[in-house]
């Protein structure tokens, strides 16, 4: 099977030829394996190691006309982004500064002019992504989702305030956010014609024990955004629509099915979700996932990393499993993760 073939026959719940993988890999990981494995400077590191899909992504901010840098020097740097926010970021440092964002005021939201979603400019790198990757890699198109890009207009801290202090507004923003996105959703399915295979909205609303909100406050504010989307998607031809959001959404799942989901990722075990409990509870939903990126590929031992892999295996021959350990940063040694890419490699091949 191609890698298309291989994803979409897990998806459908038919038996691949063996378990598809995904992960995506942190540049000073890639630098390590470049060291280690004496790989080429310029390896493509999800080639070598076979991961089976790629994920093309559209410009979905609101500004994209409006971006510009207000201050640089040598340490720092300070821009207003696509988001509207004044982000500042600083050499070296993984994460970055909110210093202000769109929404400040709730009136702000009546004032908010989002330049189209139809602009060239955003699908420049995306169209070009999908013709490099299609001939080897299962290609979906990505959207951000309705909690985790509205807190970007809002800021976080405000908007959790908004979701139990004034639910009606909270909702009205995300709903903005939401008929935005699906309008990047529908142009980058069209551009790419990525009907046959369909889209990814990634929505981290989780932490490690629950969700960002309690499920009574996402039936109210997300899920009717989320019904929108996934009805608007499947609608225009997308074959499947897949969930991704870091931590414990369990709490969630009902409803998410209930819209139409056909798969989460990535069923973080570190969140309390294991892939063949859920297996047995949502019987036609899909897992892409599962293996620990917090504890069992930083820490090991090679035996602990191997069960959890060959679990997930046994539960991936007749479709519906494939397994990721989502992001591979530089904690996790090299050595661990080529002992579980061999476990998968070896084990994982169901026509043997």
């Amino acid at each position: 099977m191609t890698s298309k073939q291989r994803v979409m026959a897990a998806l459908d719940h038919r038996p691949p030829d063996r378990i598809p993988t995904f992960d995506s890999f942190w540049t000073e990981f890639r630098q390590s394996c470049i060291e280690e494995l004496g790989l080429p400077a310029d390896v493509d590191i999800d080639a070598h190691f076979g991961t089976d899909i790629r994920i093309a992504v559209a410009d979905e901010t609101p500004f994209p006309t409006r971006t510009e840098v207000l201050e640089e020097d040598g340490h720092a740097r300070t821009v207003r982004d696509g988001w509207g926010r004044v982000v500042q970021t600083f050499r070296d440092a993984f994460f970055y500064r909110e210093l202000e964002v769109a929404v400040k005021e709730k009136g702000d939201l009546d004032r908010l002019e989002f330049d189209s979603p139809q602009l060239d400019q955003r699908y420049a790198g995306f169209e070009r992504n999908v013709e490099r990757w299609q001939d080897d890699w299962c290609v979906f198109c990505k959207t951000g989702g309705p909690y985790l890009r509205t807190t970007y207009l809002r800021g976080e801290v405000n908007f959790l305030t908004d979701i139990a202090a004034d639910p009606a507004f909270a909702r009205a923003l995300a709903d903005r956010v939401a008929d935005h996105i699906i309008q990047i959703g529908l142009e980058s399915l069209a551009r790419g014609d990525l009907y046959d295979t369909g889209l990814w909205i990634y929505d981290d609303m989780g932490n490690n024990r629950q969700p960002m909100m309690s499920p009574a406050s996402f039936e109210i504010v997300f899920l009717p955004a989320y019904r929108r989307m996934v009805s608007a998607f499947k609608r225009a031809g997308a074959n499947k629509v897949i969930l991704h959001s870091d931590g414990n959404i369990g709490p969630l799942l009902d409803m998410l099915v209930d819209v139409g989901f056909d798969g989460i990722n990535p069923v973080e075990p570190r969140a309390g979700l294991h892939i063949p409990t859920l297996q047995q509870k949502y019987p036609g939903l899909s897992f892409i996932g599962g293996m620990c990126n917090s504890h069992v590929l930083p820490e090991g031992p090679e035996e602990r990393i191997r069960e959890q892999a060959r679990e997930i295996i046994e539960v991936a021959r007749d479709g519906g499993v494939i397994i990721g350990a989502h992001s591979i940063g530089p904690d996790i040694p090299v050595s661990h993760y080529m002992h579980y890419h061999r476990t998968v490699k070896e084990e994982g091949d169901f026509c043997q």
